[in-house]
């Protein structure tokens, strides 16, 4: 790095000095502990619909189908009851509504707001749903749970990826998926636990200590500092600029505090952010978001974490066997991703998302010939053998998951969207994430009654589809500073490139002038 605080490529590209301070990692940890009750959302539906007293107060159709086998048409249909999934979805369905307002505290109030925020509805929602009384009781929990969603998925990645040095943004920016892999484990882990505890009342204490991470999550928004873009964003100027320095750990923050004033002018002029997604310009990222979202959902890993222990009750396992192996598969989840953190400013996103491609794939293909040969409608034929394989084969595409598109499906669209339309993409991003989990975790249980093994073969065929859309259409965004990714990345793709017009910033430009004669110089 050039003692003069840049330096520029041959393309004229800026990089700025950065140094790796106490302050930013200390906020990125505190920040990504939104993760972790997220994680703990998804790890801890699984593991109380598997219980036998949760199922006997609140499913009680299901409690005689798989504790009374009355009724049973199938060993794959065990669970599938529609009030069930429900359970499960609901909080999805809340985040998914929940993200649109989330939008706009995350561009009016900031970033640490809106994670404020997130913290208030995780505790009021983990309150309603330990007390519960009622299915009522439990769906209004999981809602309020599902707002949290959407305000934390809203600001956590956005905040990691403004706060971060361009070098080690993506590992940082990880720590919110780790959070939510570590979320899931401490999940499996409790459920394994509390199932041990007489007197039926363990799910109880399980949906309870959702209250911790919420709690971390509520502190931690409240200690770390907002990102110098959204103060600058709201008008903050000296404030943003003694927050760089700060973050920065130097007083050589000159030029990217110009660049973020000249972002945040733009940015100014687009009076509906969400209209302004929808030009020809921000067809890249809006296109590459979507996506991304979508084949997230389709890799079929949310099935397997939210129902981990559901699925290997099904596949034959007893109530402790299944959730053991619910906590075997959450430890491959963090590990995995803990090897995401260290690699992904290394090897590049690409390369993480096609190499897991592969690995997806084959797990899937193999684990569904062997429950094809070895799990009939009325009886299974899965030796111990055979069933340890199940486990190793579902823990290989668990850590394929963990270091590529559990991560990178949060990263990349984070780092990609211009200012000016960041919390609106944003938004879009959480929104389409959360629609499609919505719809897995609503239709799994039902797919996986139909479709029986077949359902592997499912998730398998669209991780070669989305593999493919990767190798041609997904860049390379590592260690590219994020309001530098048009000149740097989109201007040089061999497709988007044709969707990047100088003439739409020049225009942009001209009307800015007009409108306020914004100079970023003058405010210093």
């Amino acid at each position: 790095m050039a003692g003069g605080g840049f330096t520029t490529n041959g393309g004229g590209a800026v990089d700025f000095e950065a140094k790796i301070t106490p302050i930013v990692i200390i906020s990125c940890i505190m920040a990504a502990t939104g993760g972790l009750m997220f994680g703990y959302d998804v790890g801890v539906s699984g593991g109380v619909t598997s219980m036998p007293p949760f199922l006997k107060k609140f499913f009680p159709a299901v409690y005689r189908r798989t504790v009374l086998e009355q009724g049973l048409d199938s060993n794959y249909c065990k669970y599938d009851n529609q009030g069930l999934q429900l359970f499960t979805s609901s909080l999805y369905l809340a985040g998914l509504t929940a993200t649109f307002f989330a939008s706009y505290t995350t561009r009016q109030l900031g970033r640490r707001l809106t994670m404020l925020m997130a913290g208030f509805f995780f505790i009021a929602g983990v309150a309603f749903n330990a007390a519960a009384q009622n299915l009522a009781m439990l769906i209004v929990g999981r809602l309020l749970l599902g707002c949290g969603v959407g305000f934390a998925n809203q600001a956590v990645p956005v905040f990691l990826s403004e706060i971060a040095p361009p070098r080690i943004r993506g590992a940082l920016n990880i720590l919110f998926q780790l959070n939510v892999t570590i979320g899931i484990l401490f999940a499996n882990l409790v459920n394994y636990g509390t199932n041990k505890i007489k007197g039926g009342w363990g799910w109880r204490l399980s949906l309870g200590l959702a209250g911790i991470p919420a709690l971390l999550l509520t502190v931690g928004a409240i200690l770390v500092v907002d990102t110098p873009n959204s103060l600058i964003e709201r008008g903050r100027l000296d404030d943003g600029k003694a927050v760089l320095r700060k973050i920065r750990g130097t007083d050589n923050i000159e030029a990217e505090f110009l660049e973020l004033c000249e972002a945040s002018r733009i940015a100014k002029q687009v009076k509906h952010p969400f209209r302004n997604l929808l030009k020809r310009k921000n067809r890249p990222q809006i296109v590459i978001s979507i996506a991304l979202q979508i084949f997230q959902q389709f890799t079929g890993i949310n099935a397997i974490m939210f129902y981990a222990p559901v699925l290997f009750n099904t596949l034959g396992f007893k109530n402790d066997a299944s959730l053991y192996s619910a906590v075997i598969t959450g430890a491959v989840n963090v590990l995995s991703t803990v090897v995401s953190i260290y690699s992904v400013d290394k090897i590049g996103r690409r390369m993480l998302l096609l190499e897991a491609g592969v690995q997806m794939f084959l797990s899937q293909v193999v684990i569904a010939i062997i429950l094809g040969f070895k799990v009939k409608d009325h009886s299974d034929d899965l030796s111990k053998g055979f069933a340890i394989f199940v486990v190793v084969m579902v823990c290989t595409f668990v850590s394929s998951f963990a270091w590529s598109w559990g991560p990178l499906g949060w990263l990349i669209p984070s780092e990609t969207f211009p200012l000016e339309t960041r919390s609106a993409g944003q938004s879009v991003t959480v929104c389409v994430n959360l629609l499609f989990t919505f719809v897995i975790a609503q239709a799994f249980l039902s797919m996986l009654c139909h479709f029986k093994f077949g359902i592997f073969l499912f998730f398998s065929g669209w991780v070669l589809i989305m593999s493919c859309f990767v190798f041609l259409l997904v860049p390379e965004t590592k260690g590219v500073p994020i309001e530098e990714m048009t000149n740097r990345v989109w201007k040089q793709h061999w497709f988007w490139k044709r969707f990047i017009d100088d003439d739409d910033y020049v225009k942009d430009d001209k009307i800015a002038a007009a409108n306020n004669g914004f100079n970023p110089a003058s405010q210093l």
